[in-house]
C-alpha cells in the first residue's frame, strides 16, 4: 500500500503550492533514479505516488488553470507509469515541466541540470 494512500485532502491542502510541487518532485527524483529492468515495480511505485499526489494537489487547488496545467502534465506521467521500461528522457521532460509550475520549484532547474549526464 502506498505511504500516501490514507493522507487526508486536508492535511495535504495545508501545504503550500510550492511545497506541494517540491514534494510531488522529490518522488520523481526518486523514480528517475530506478532505470534498471530489475526496477520496473519500484519505478511504478514511484510512478503512482506521484500521481496520488498530482491528484490530491488538482482536488485542493482552487486555481482553475492551475488544475487544468496539473491534470495535463499528469497525463505525462501517466505515460510513464504505464511503459513497460524505463524513458530517461521523457521522464525529463516531464521532471522540467513540474519544476516551472511554481517560481519556487523553477529555482531548482539550475540545481538538476548540474546533476544531469552530459
Amino acid at each position: 500500500m502506498s505511504q500516501h494512500a490514507g493522507l487526508p485532502p486536508e492535511r495535504w491542502a495545508a501545504f503550500s503550492l510550492d511545497q506541494q510541487v517540491l514534494m510531488i518532485a522529490n518522488e520523481m527524483h526518486r523514480a528517475a533514479k530506478l532505470v534498471a529492468p530489475a526496477d520496473r515495480e519500484r519505478r511504478r511505485s514511484a510512478y503512482a505516488r506521484v500521481l496520488q499526489l498530482t491528484d490530491l494537489t488538482v482536488e485542493v487547488n482552487p486555481r482553475r488553470a492551475l488544475r487544468r496545467e496539473l491534470l495535463r502534465w499528469r497525463d505525462l506521467v501517466a505515460v510513464l507509469y504505464v511503459a513497460p521500461a524505463a524513458e530517461p528522457a521523457a521522464h525529463a521532460v516531464a521532471f522540467s515541466a513540474l519544476l516551472r509550475l511554481t517560481p519556487e520549484a523553477s529555482r531548482q532547474l539550475a540545481a538538476t541540470a548540474r546533476r544531469a549526464p552530459a
